[in-house]
């Protein structure tokens, strides 16, 4: 597949680098840190384009940004995505660093709220693995140990390609029902960044209680303020560990 990445952050450069070992022609763009940009092009053989460009011809648009840039990015793409593009949102709320966004602190999933600011349906996948499960721990299709990783949209097509997508990443992908009902995959549920199996996750993500999420979401955040953002890799175990206790994920 054509696939543009928008974001070279910690997630967008792994795609980038996951994508391109699957055989799929990959370009990537960022908004602000262009020597970043050049970083990640340099280490995966992604293309480097301009967000306009980005857009132009491809099957699949990542859109991995903080969640505060969505309308920014709503208004420099203004009728430049074509409706047959799949847009998979891999992007979290929160408020700490967002800001407050009233329609999703009166409940709107989160993906709902992108979905309407790009005036574009969604998919909503890769928000619930943290970036160093996304790093080191995919495994080969058919594995025991694979992770599972719930995708959830409302077009059964687009759905299936992200889904082709999160396996050529080296996890299973669950189709976690419609993006109404994506909220059981955000910050604070048992499924968010616990790194579970596909039985696991098909047992946890009933599980999510929705007015427990905000609380949750900011309680399990503490454990990441107080870590070294640049050494990512040493500490999400730790994490997952962490999430599982506070969302009180169940075993598989």
């Amino acid at each position: 597949m054509k696939i543009g990445i928008i974001g070279a952050g910690q997630i967008g450069a792994t795609l980038a680098a996951q994508y391109i070992r699957a055989g799929h022609n990959v370009k990537v763009a960022n908004a602000r840190n262009q020597a970043r940009l050049m970083e990640v092009t340099a280490l995966t053989g992604a293309a480097a384009v301009t967000l306009i460009d980005v857009t132009i011809g491809v099957d699949v648009l990542v859109v991995s940004i903080p969640f505060l840039e969505i309308p920014n990015l709503a208004s420099a793409l203004d009728g430049m995505i074509s409706p047959a593009t799949v847009i998979i949102d891999t992007t979290n709320y929160y408020p700490i660093r967002d800001g407050r966004v009233d329609a999703v602190e009166d409940g709107l999933p989160e993906s709902i709220w992108v979905s309407q600011q790009l005036s574009h349906r969604v998919v909503k996948a890769y928000n619930s693995i943290l970036a160093g499960s996304l790093v080191k721990a995919g495994r080969p299709n058919g594995s025991a140990s694979r992770i599972a990783l719930p995708v959830s949209g409302d077009d059964a097509g687009q759905k299936q390609k992200a889904m082709r997508l999160v396996n050529n990443s080296g996890f299973d992908a669950f189709d976690a029902g419609s993006l109404g009902a994506s909220w059981r995959q955000q910050p604070g549920s048992p499924a968010y960044c616990t790194d579970l199996s596909l039985a696991a996750l098909i047992n946890n993500l009933p599980l999510a209680q929705r007015e427990l999420l905000p609380a949750r979401r900011e309680t399990a955040l503490q454990f990441i303020l107080q870590q070294n953002p640049d050494h990512w890799l040493s500490w999400y175990k730790e994490c997952v560990a962490n999430n599982r206790i506070i969302f009180e994920t169940q075993p598989g």
